[in-house]
Order: C-alpha cells, then sequence, then structure tokens
C-alpha cells in the first residue's frame, strides 16, 4: 500500500517524489530550532523508574494515557533525551509516546547483567530484548516501535520474537549492513577490522566528547554529563554486538507492519546502505538534511513521517 498525504519526501524503491507544503514546513521549523537545555523535558512528562529484568530504567512519558503507544529506544551512548523535541509533536496528534536509557546508559547505569537471574558477565542482545519487552508488555495493546542506531537492531529482533507488540516500525540511523557492521562506515569502516570492541568503543567515544560532529554547545554540555553517568564497559559490549550485527532482512521482510528507514543525507553510513537495506526488508526511506541524529535535527520532519506510517498501521488515536 502506498503512503498517502504528507508523507511525500519519502523514496519508493529508491525513487525520489516531489516535495509538499508539508515536507517545506516542516523542514523550515528543524531550520529554526535554538539550541537548548536538553535535560528539559516538556511540560507534563510523566518521569519515573522502571523494574525491568537488568534493574530500574529511567523512564518518561508525554501524551494521553488513552493514546496508541509509541516507544522511543536510544541507542548505544545515547538516552531518553535524544527525543525531547520528537516527544511532543506525537504527543499533540494524540499519542502515549514513552521513552527509557538502556541498561548501563546514563540514568540507567545501575541496570546491568550482574541483576539478572542468574547473573551474567556482559551486556547482550538478549538482556536489551528483555529489557525491551519488560516495557512493551506493560501497557496495552501493540505499539509503534522506534529502535535508534544500536537499538534498531534490537527492535527488529523484538518485532520477529514478538510481531503481536508492534504496530509498527521506524529503523532511525540503523546499522544497514550485517556482520561487521562498521565496515561501510565512511573513512573508518577500512580500519574497523582490524579493531577491537574496546578499541572500536574508543575510537567512538573520542570522536564524541571532542565534539567531532559539531553538536550546538548545550547539546554538547548535556552530552559529556550523560558520559560521567554511561557505564564503559555497556558501551563496550554493545559495540562489539555491532559488529556481530545478525542478517535479518530476509525475515524483516515477511513481517506484516509498515516500517520506515528513516536517516539523515550525512549519516555514519552512506545513503545507499540505507536505500538498499529499506529495499531488502520492504520498508520505506526518509531521508532528512541531518547527520546520525534526525531526532535532534530534523525532530518534525521525522515526527511527520512516523505519524503518517502510524496512519498505514491503522493504529491510530481515531482507531
Amino acid at each position: 500500500m502506498a503512503f498517502r498525504g504528507p508523507l511525500d519526501n519519502f523514496r519508493r524503491r529508491g525513487t525520489a517524489v516531489a516535495s509538499t507544503d508539508a515536507v517545506d514546513s516542516a523542514r523550515a521549523l528543524d531550520a529554526a530550532l535554538p539550541d537548548i537545555d536538553w535535560t528539559v523535558f516538556p511540560a507534563g512528562t510523566v518521569r519515573t523508574h522502571f523494574d525491568a529484568p537488568s534493574g530500574r530504567l529511567a523512564h518518561v512519558a508525554l501524551g494521553p494515557e488513552s493514546g496508541p503507544r509509541v516507544v522511543l529506544v536510544p541507542g548505544a551512548t545515547g538516552s531518553k533525551e535524544d527525543f525531547v523535541l520528537v516527544m511532543p509533536l506525537l504527543a499533540a496528534a494524540g499519542y502515549r509516546v514513552e521513552s527509557y536509557d538502556l541498561a548501563g546508559q546514563y540514568e540507567s547505569a545501575e541496570a546491568g547483567p550482574w541483576n539478572l537471574t542468574p547473573p551474567r558477565a556482559h551486556y547482550d542482545e538478549r538482556l536489551f530484548l528483555d529489557d525491551l519487552f519488560a516495557v512493551l508488555d506493560a501497557g496495552a495493546g501493540n505499539a509503534h516501535v522506534l529502535g535508534y542506531s544500536f537499538a534498531g537492531t534490537i527492535a527488529e529482533l523484538a518485532l520477529l520474537e514478538r510481531p503481536d507488540r508492534f504496530a509498527s516500525l521506524t529503523l532511525l540511523s540503523a546499522p544497514p549492513e550485517h556482520g561487521q557492521a562498521f565496515r561501510g562506515i565512511k573513512r573508518i569502516g577500512p580500519i574497523s577490522a582490524f579493531t577491537s570492541a574496546r578499541q572500536g568503543a574508543a575510537l567512538m567515544l573520542w570522536g564524541i566528547r571532542n565534539n567531532l560532529n559539531r553538536v550546538p554547545p548545550l547539546r554538547f554540555a548535556f552530552v559529556r554529563e550523560r558520559f560521567r553517568l554511561t557505564r564503559r564497559e555497556s558501551v563496550d559490549d554493545i559495540i562489539g554486538l555491532m559488529m556481530r550485527t545478525p542478517d535479518l532482512r530476509e525475515r524483516l521482510a515477511a513481517a506484516p507492519v509498515p516500517k520506515l528507514v528513516a536517516v539523515g543525507e550525512h549519516d555514519l553510513w552512506p545513503r545507499e546502505l540505507h536505500e538498499r537495506f529499506a529495499r531488502a526488508i520492504g520498508a520505506r526511506v526518509a531521508v532528512y538534511p541531518a547527520g546520525h541524529s534526525p531526532c535532534e535535527e530534523s525532530p518534525h520532519q521525522l515526527a511527520r513521517d512516523m505519524l503518517a506510517l502510524f496512519a498505514e498501521s491503522g493504529v491510530t488515536p481515531a482507531s
């Protein structure tokens, strides 16, 4: 089924679609965004802790409690704050929007494999999957799920294991390659095969801490504070998992929910890799004037396209 209405910046099988007033309006709003205090959530946000298998996870929710659920899952070195600008846009459309910090990350730093029964030595895919299922199972009905970067792979695995919990799947800047996922990254891809997980994590952390992406001052200040709490071992383990990204393309193509691959035109991975992955899994592609973080740089465009995806699923506030 083709998307209708405002989703005109989608690429159908790699073919560009003409822009509309809705596209231009969202892009203009994103271009005018100021730097903000990223620790401040919109009015009405409920901040709690969620008891997951790995421990207590910092959790936020915004929007009508009766609305269809949207669960936004951040990636490695990320947190729920990455969605501060997207959450109110989805909540205003009638959705109950949630996010949480992954185990070991930021305000969920005390959650980890030592809390499992029986305890395990590392942060592994099963840990992140079971935590996500616990969040999804805490509410009624299926949910629209977004997985950001590494969490895109976790969301893919969750969809394949528990399709009954999903209304749609959005993959935001998620790894488009299986196996050693870093091999296609611009500039450092060729050397990634010769680095360990810890070395790869060190390289990524060095780039972020030195602001190679040139994020605005308030955002950079928040990133530095977040690093102070995030456990280094959780980052190392996640990078190791990304070096062994499973090939899920054929199974994802058969998954019966609408899927969106949303990326910045200056993402870590070249756009053609994302477009090829999207074709393989039967997803639409939205490309924004952003880097690896469209949720920060292009929130109005991302929210617009997610709402169109939700409408196709039929799981909407009016349903």
